[in-house]
């Protein structure tokens, strides 16, 4: 029997499948569904990837290589093609693959199956069903899996970094978008991110409604409406970005706790899910980090699962992480009483659902220890840092006070 197994291949899995490892955990199994490791780095064909980390850096695929190269060199057991369709309570996964299906358990289990972009449906879009409709991921499993572009004149939607990552895969594959909208009235990405698609000659349109999509057998236009004005963009492709979703439909399916804020698991301040014998890291944990960001905390959530398996599964209840709005998510979402010695988390991952002004606190049983006044911004990474005491409070609050 696995002593761990991690399923899910990309940065945050390697991550935390490799930290157990060197940790001393003897048995580390790592499950992916691909043929080959690196998540969804393995279809993007730029850089920058790998600096913090391997200290040099790659483009996606090559990324990806390493990735597989690292949990190799580390002794984890690595089974590629095997897809978990199952979570059991006591840290049983029923798992398909080739051959048919298996049931493997483990004494704890990571899962870092990511996040995915949302796709036509989600995003409630009017008009036709032709040909041309791609998301990020797909357009780049094209480029690097079929060497195929699929278009040549897209116009695409949203503005967060995977929008800037899908303009460079159109320039370096000899497409050049028609325009980058966005439906807010402002760039999701900041400055100087916000500013990369006017410097490459990229038009970018803010507060734009898509009101139709035109075509028979393939895109050949859209129809927009901004401040009232509707416009038609010639095009002969729609690349949808962005607004990310964690992969969590197995939590949903085993009955497993669900943060509603998040979208991905529950999770304490050692990435350990409200139930102990399974911890979460990366991407599934919430709509979306860098890849560098999910390896940084794979790495420290396994370096906490190892550490508590020198000890009984916690039969501590969590304390839910409670927030105001316009906070839109908080990562950790819950507290325990007698944490791990290696936290997976040293600060509180906050997102703001809309623009914002006024005072951010965070108390503890009703007591202020932290607060900052600000201008937040939505989908923008907010860091609070996590005080000691926070694991011996009954009650975790961030408040905020709105500016008149």
């Amino acid at each position: 029997m696995p002593d761990v197994v991690v399923v899910g291949g990309g940065p945050a899995g390697v991550a935390a499948a490799v930290a157990l490892r060197r940790a001393g955990v003897a048995k580390v199994t790592l499950l992916d569904r691909e043929p080959t490791l690196g998540g969804a780095t393995r279809h993007c064909s730029h850089s920058p990837f790998g600096l913090r980390e391997f200290g040099r850096v790659y483009v996606g695929a090559a990324y990806g290589r390493k990735l597989d190269r690292a949990a190799q060199e580390a002794g984890v057991t690595v089974l590629t093609g095997h897809s978990v369709v199952s979570l059991g309570t006591g840290g049983d996964l029923t798992i398909a693959h080739a051959g048919g299906t298996d049931t493997l358990t483990a004494r704890r289990v990571v899962l870092a199956t990511g996040a995915r972009e949302m796709p036509r449906s989600a995003h409630l879009l009017p008009g036709d069903r032709p040909v041309g409709v791609l998301t990020t991921g797909a357009l780049q499993a094209f480029v690097a899996f079929q060497g195929l572009m699929p278009f040549r004149r897209p116009v695409i939607v949203g503005s967060e970094l995977v929008s800037l990552s899908a303009i460079l895969t159109c320039l370096t594959h000899g497409a050049r978008p028609v325009a980058l909208l966005e439906p807010g009235d402002h760039a999701l990405v900041r400055a100087p991110f916000a500013w990369f698609p006017r410097l490459v000659g990229v038009p970018f349109l803010s507060g734009v409604r898509i009101v139709d999509i035109i075509g028979t057998t393939r895109v050949t236009a859209v129809r927009i409406v901004q401040g009232g004005h509707e416009t038609t963009l010639e095009c002969d492709g729609l690349l949808l970005t962005g607004r990310f979703t964690p992969e969590a439909a197995l939590l949903w399916q085993g009955g497993h706790r669900v943060d509603r804020g998040t979208g991905g698991p529950a999770v304490d301040q050692d990435g350990r899910c409200a139930n102990p014998l399974y911890f979460a890291a990366g991407n599934l944990l919430r709509p979306i980090e860098t890849g560098g960001w999910a390896f940084r905390e794979g790495r420290a959530i396994g370096a906490a699962v190892a550490h508590d398996l020198a000890r009984d599964p916690s039969t501590t209840e969590p304390v839910a992480v409670t927030h105001d709005a316009p906070i839109k998510l908080v990562v950790p979402n819950l507290i325990r009483h007698g944490s791990a010695g290696a936290p997976g988390f040293d600060r509180f991952q906050l997102r703001f659902a809309r623009r914002a002004r006024g005072l951010l606190s965070l108390s503890l049983d009703g007591r202020k220890v932290w607060q900052r006044r600000g201008a937040w911004r939505p989908e923008v990474r907010v860091l609070v840092p996590m005080p000691a005491s926070v694991a011996q409070a009954g009650h975790v609050h961030f408040g905020f006070a709105e500016d008149a």
